[in-house]
């Protein structure tokens, strides 16, 4: 069998061993690459592996040997698919290896936040505690899990494996149909009713044209006051200015947020500006326990060897 030529454009977002191809393969990896980068790098390649390095229909149309793009990822918003569908490429993405632990982060942020840990941490860190006359500081209101109720957007994996959790700590937990939807699906209720009980509501749909911007000063306006937003699904579905200033209004009682509009972040992005004691900003790391990683290195390598072979595993073009 011919060596199939395979680059890897961004091989430091995975910090695992990638196993090896069962077929003869020519394999180049860069820690990282940018977008202007990639044409030299791919130029000979038929399959190319990229986590978050754009393929945009411009690039794609300067890679002439390419057959196949395998995203090292289960978002697909960084690959032109009207693109690869016209050039009969073939693409495929990673799906459910991180469930569990996406959701673990989901629950982490939420409890965080209605036990307000974050205001305590830093009430401490600033001596309050040891000033008090008694032996505890009362400070932000702690609220409890059990009775309230979670609104979840986007019912996959991942919101399902929340849905459970949440079930366990005693939470009602609601499925929002998709917004602006005049048919609502079995199981799921319309969003605006969703938004309007939700005591928590996060957020787990994929980032596409019609979700960008799903949550601005609206959406936040119609939630429940003192609701709390968590978001570790992507970071262009928040208005993130919007979502600040309900934090400082008090429209809000807190927000967890995994992912930002664009990542790495600009330093003067408003969430990382805000510093705020009802906010949490973790660095797009939900879905990174080692035992994730390791399921999804070896569901990229599943997916190059089924598409070798003639198969069409996690296909999405």
């Amino acid at each position: 069998m011919i060596p199939r030529n395979i680059v890897f454009l961004d091989r430091d977002s995975l910090p695992v061993p990638v196993p090896v191809f069962s077929f003869p393969a020519d394999y180049r990896e860069y820690p990282a690459s940018a977008a202007d980068e990639v044409v030299e790098r791919a130029a000979a390649a038929q399959i190319v592996i990229s986590n978050k390095v754009p393929l945009s229909r411009e690039t794609i149309a300067r890679l002439p040997a390419l057959e196949l793009v395998s995203i090292a990822a289960t978002g697909y918003n960084h690959v032109d698919l009207d693109a690869c569908r016209e050039r009969g490429i073939a693409v495929c993405n990673v799906r459910h290896y991180g469930d569990h632990t996406v959701a673990e982060h989901a629950l982490t942020l939420m409890l965080a936040l209605m036990k307000n840990l974050p205001a305590y941490q830093r009430d401490v860190a600033a001596g309050v505690w040891s000033q008090s006359r008694q032996f505890c500081h009362f400070g932000a209101p702690i609220r409890e899990l059990r009775g309230a109720t979670l609104g979840i957007v986007g019912g996959g994996g991942i919101g399902g494996q929340l849905a459970g959790m949440a079930r366990a700590f005693g939470m009602e937990v609601l499925f929002a149909e998709r917004k602006g939807e005049a048919r609502t699906r079995e199981g799921r209720l319309p969003f605006a009713e969703v938004l309007a009980r939700a005591d928590v509501l996060s957020l787990h749909c994929p980032l596409t044209d019609e979700t960008r911007g799903m949550i601005a000063q609206p959406e936040l306006m119609a939630m429940k006051p003192g609701a709390i937003l968590i978001n570790t699904a992507r970071g262009g579905l928040v208005d993130e200015a919007d979502l600040v200033a309900a934090l400082k209004y008090g429209q809000l009682g807190g927000a967890g947020f995994d992912v930002l509009s664009a990542e790495p972040p600009s330093p003067d992005n408003p969430l990382l500006r805000a510093r705020l004691p009802n906010l949490i900003v973790t660095p797009h790391v939900g879905w990174a326990s080692a035992e994730a990683m390791r399921r999804l290195a070896a569901q990229l390598v599943a997916n190059i060897e089924a598409f070798v072979r003639g198969g069409s595993e996690n296909r999405l073009v």
